[in-house]
């Protein structure tokens, strides 16, 4: 399994229970969907499963690893070898081309520029992208800035994607092309978990896991 979330909990504030006893697994190349309305807990299961935050208690392991063990660096390589991430919002760095965008999102795995610049080249070729190296985020379309941030999330060939909302901020022409690239993405061996509140999205995936109050309901 390269997810395995056994009896979590998680508290904001020392009040507010955003997760109840959550069990998940996942295996290698699966295709997900966590759905649920606002404020079920889809985010923060997300970003425990990303090891962006930690739980309150119970386990979180990503591949293999228990994350409530590990030091910031640790988790921080954690992150560089086996995670991508996309958002909603695209989070690109303004005035920079996109080939160094891309090319950052090896900085932590210790690359020299030139191979980093090789790979981010590869990946934005990958997105259909190759032809607007040069170009700065604000000369994109959404939907090409939303391909940018997955050839970001994807430069360095991690095991695993984790997609919040990715087709959230997009017209409908555009999302298709995004899930198509997260398909393409799948078809070829990465395991994706994504968040939506779209059904449309969700029936997509050939896995549907229903969340409501910090609960797990329906897993289909």
């Amino acid at each position: 399994m390269i997810i395995e979330v056994e009896n979590v909990r998680k508290r904001h504030n020392d009040t507010v229970e955003a997760l109840r006893g959550v069990n998940l697994k996942v295996a290698e190349g699966e295709l997900l969907a966590i759905i649920g309305p606002s404020g079920s807990g889809k985010s923060t299961l997300l970003n425990l499963l990303g090891t962006l935050d930690r739980p309150t208690s119970g386990t979180v392991r990503v591949a293999g690893h228990d994350v409530s063990t590990l030091t910031d660096r640790q988790l921080s390589a954690l992150r560089a070898l086996h995670l991508g991430f996309v958002f909603q919002q695209f989070h690109l760095a303004a005035g920079i081309p996109i080939l160094d965008n891309v090319a950052d999102g090896l900085l932590y795995a210790g690359r020299p520029l030139a191979e980093r610049r090789e790979r981010a080249r590869a990946a934005l070729e990958r997105v259909g992208l190759a032809h607007r190296l040069d170009h700065r985020p604000h000369q994109l379309s959404g939907g090409e800035q939303q391909r940018v941030a997955i050839a970001r999330a994807v430069v360095g060939d991690p095991p695993l994607l984790l997609a919040d909302e990715p087709t959230g901020n997009l017209d409908s022409a555009s999302g298709r092309q995004v899930l198509a690239i997260l398909r393409e993405l799948h078809t070829a061996g990465t395991t994706i978990v994504m968040i939506t509140h779209d059904m449309d999205i969700a029936q997509w995936c050939p896995r549907r896991v229903r969340i409501q109050d910090g609960s797990i309901g329906e897993d289909a």
